[in-house]
């Protein structure tokens, strides 16, 4: 085992996220000693499947919208610094990701950059429609009725740190586990084999604790007076120090606002935990039940005891379908009456929406009153004591196979300005095309993934 330090920090913990956060990450890395890395995590099973709809509408699309946004403005300073980077912003089509990047070396000067990618997650090159279709699902919706779209498996960290051994400087994953984004480099690193689960284990919650980015430094944390967080307006991402015995350090970026407590880290190392005794990854399955966290210093919390134990024979898949279109549509109505002016535009769409002849549901949302805690239904509760002066959104959304209907019902929102009730104003109306996902588990012999170096001509 190596006596080193590993640097892993995250600037971004999810595809929106703030496109300037890795720039202190990267400042602050730079002046470290020992390995360091800079992960990225951008891909939900929502922002795949929009991945998935981007490929298919144009092929040498399907990377992550905001790699480059991203990216670019720390990539020839990570390179300079011997930063490397390891990110699932390959989402539908990491090659595709991964010759981008090399573009954009080339336009800003950058020479000899190593890109890999990691490939083996699309199930729909070892598995027919039917096969995919025959397992159950076991999260999210039944299988859908229709059209696949795609279908991609977790993968786990062991093909990362084969690409990191080839000499990459950045690492482009479609869809890993999370955690595999730093279990990969600790690997690298530190010399850690599968067999090995506490310090697997170890890796697992290191990447857990990174993934979220800001939640870990106060960011979704912050609740003001009752946990308040300082500067939060400048708020840091985290950077971990992690030891070859698997002692995981979380700390920030420099010269950042934000905060890393013993409760910002116990909130996110629960976050998503179904089961802190049983925390299912591909590499291990991870018990955080015995963890001591402890505060050594300003925004510096240590975490040690995590056991591993053997990982489970299946991998988590989600397999993507079409799944229609959405028409939605918003309206406000302000001032005297306000109220019931909003409640009879509701009585209006629906009454114009069935009037189509069509039995698709539909959702009605008084922004603000009657949206968060309703249910999908599209009945507003009755008895209520809203003001009848005030302001009021009104929001119809509905979904179905046909989009010349969804335009249609839509448009029933826009026709409100002249068609009434009185005041309406502020109108957004759209329709989308739609996927719906499920999860299914496949047997990990089925599954092979592999790492290679990337061309800019291939």
């Amino acid at each position: 085992m190596s006596g080193k330090t590993v640097h892993i920090g995250c600037g971004a913990g999810f595809a929106g996220d703030r496109w300037d956060a890795a720039i202190p990450i990267v400042a602050t890395l730079a002046t470290r000693e020992g390995p360091r890395y800079l992960m990225y995590e951008t891909l939900a099973e929502r922002t795949l499947a929009l991945a998935q709809q981007a490929k298919i509408e144009d092929p040498s699309k399907g990377y992550s919208p905001y790699l480059e946004r991203i990216l670019r403005p720390v990539l020839a300073k990570a390179k300079e610094s011997g930063i490397r980077v390891v990110s699932n912003f390959g989402a539908a089509n990491p090659t595709a990701g991964a010759k981008r990047i090399l573009e954009m070396a080339k336009e800003d000067g950058i020479a000899d950059l190593k890109v890999a990618v990691v490939e083996g997650d699309d199930l729909t090159t070892v598995m027919t429609e039917g096969d995919i279709r025959g397992h159950k699902a076991v999260e999210g919706l039944a299988m859908p009725e229709g059209k696949l779209v795609a279908a991609n498996v977790y993968l786990g960290a062991q093909a990362i740190a084969d690409a990191l051994a080839m000499g990459a400087d950045v690492v482009v994953v479609g869809r890993c586990a999370d955690p595999a984004l730093a279990l990969g480099p600790l690997i690298h690193e530190h010399g850690w084999t599968l067999d090995d689960l506490d310090r697997i284990a170890a890796g697992t919650m290191c990447g857990h604790l990174l993934e979220c980015g800001a939640q870990v430094t106060g960011g979704y944390f912050a609740d003001p007076g009752y946990k308040d967080v300082p500067d939060f307006g400048h708020v840091g991402f985290p950077i971990a120090e992690v030891q070859a015995d698997g002692t995981v350090t979380i700390t920030k970026a420099d010269k950042t606002g934000g905060l890393v407590s013993h409760r910002t880290v116990k909130e996110q190392l629960l976050y998503e935990m179904h089961d802190p005794g049983n925390y299912l990854t591909p590499d291990v399955v991870l018990d955080i039940t015995g963890v001591a966290i402890e505060e050594v210093g300003p925004d510096r919390v240590r975490i040690t005891g995590a056991k591993g134990k053997q990982r489970p024979p299946t991998l988590k898949a989600t397999v993507s379908f079409e799944g229609g279109w959405l028409g939605e549509g918003e309206i406000t109505y302000a001032g005297p009456n306000a109220r019931r002016r909003a409640e009879l535009a509701i009585d209006v769409l629906r009454t114009r929406a069935r009037d189509l002849g069509t039995n698709w549901p539909l959702r009605f949302d008084l922004i603000g009153t009657v949206s968060t805690f309703d249910g999908d239904g599209g009945d507003l509760r009755s008895g209520s004591d809203w003001n009848d002066d005030g302001e009021y959104r009104v929001r119809m959304a509905t979904k179905g196979p046909d989009k010349q209907i969804a335009q249609w019902i839509a448009d029933e929102v826009l026709s409100l300005y002249c068609s009434g009730p009185a005041g309406g104003g502020g109108v957004r109306h759209r329709i989308v095309p739609q996927i719906t996902t499920a999860s299914i588990l496949v047997d990990r012999a089925r599954v092979s993934a592999s790492a290679r170096l990337v061309e800019e001509s291939a």
